[in-house]
Formats: C-alpha cells, structure tokens, sequence
C-alpha cells in the first residue's frame, strides 16, 4: 500500500524518481525500492516525502491513492475550453466596441473641424463692449483654439486605435 502511494503520488505531482531523490537527498535507487517494496522509508524520511509530495503521512500510510480518472481530467479540460471560449468572446466584444468608439471619436472630429471652417470664426467680428458677448466670444475662441491644437493628435489616435482594433481573421 505505501509503495502504491508512493509511486501514484509522484507520478500525480509530475515527479520522475530522479526529482523525488534529489528532493529528499537519498539515491534513485532508494526510490525505486520504495516504489516496488523492497523497502520502507525510515520516520525521518517519511516525514520529509510527505513534505515533498505535499500530503499527510497518513495518507501515504492509508488507503490506496487514485489518480485522477481520465474522465475527470476530460471534464476539466472541457470547463477550461468552455472558459477560454468565454474569455475570447469578451475580448472580442470588448475589441469591436473599442473599435465603433474610435471610428465615433474619429468621425466627431472631422464634423467638428468642419463647421469651424465653415463658421470661419464668427466671434472676431462679435462687439465684445457688452459683457455676455465677450464671456461667450472668449469661450468660443478658447474651445477652437484647443480643439486646433489638440484635435489632430487626437484623429492620428483615434485612427491609429480603429487599425489596431480591426478584425485579424479577415
């Protein structure tokens, strides 16, 4: 029963009996004999394989250990593709929203650029002696300045964001 332990928990880890050695700092061999039960392990090294198999020495000294059926290992591989699955479908949506919202920006940009080429900046000629006309002049020239300087950066990002954001399977 040991021996079985032994031998399943090992290989459960992904431990080859070289591994198994090197971590408990007893020969291959010494292993191996454990495997096949030709030996026991002293108290002191069964502490220590408890440790290095990440299990209580009762359970090495109990029952038989199972290895995860194929059965279990299949549905587990299944949930993982179901995940995976999950996860790309998000990323795709989650691209082509980025995609609509930089195309969006992209397009709000040219219209605004438009009809302030078109306005031709209406509010130099405004007579700015009455208050409310000069507040609203100063914050018209203050937006199209802004907009000037920072709206090609902006159309540059944006359509460097639609190219990036783009379907690969095309």
């Amino acid at each position: 029963m040991l021996s079985e332990n032994i031998k399943t928990l090992r290989k459960a880890k992904g431990l080859s009996q070289e591994e198994l050695a090197v971590k408990l700092n007893v020969v291959r061999q010494t292993i191996s004999k454990w495997e096949q039960g030709r030996s026991v392990p002293d108290s002191e090294l069964l502490l220590a394989l408890s440790e290095a198999l990440e299990t209580p020495v009762s359970t090495l000294l109990g029952e038989a250990v199972t290895e995860p059926e194929a059965d279990d290992l299949k549905s587990i591989s299944q949930k993982l593709e179901v995940i995976n699955l999950q996860l790309s479908k998000r990323q795709q949506s989650w691209r082509k929203i980025a995609h609509w919202l930089f195309i969006f920006l992209a397009v709000i940009i040219v219209l605004i650029t438009v009809v302030l080429f078109s306005l031709s900046s209406p509010y130099l000629g405004w007579n700015y002696n009455d208050p409310e006309t000069a507040v609203l002049g100063t914050i018209f020239h203050s937006f199209e300045w802004a907009f000037v300087r920072i709206a090609p950066f902006v159309l540059i990002g944006s359509i460097i964001g639609i190219v990036m954001t783009r379907r690969k399977d095309r």
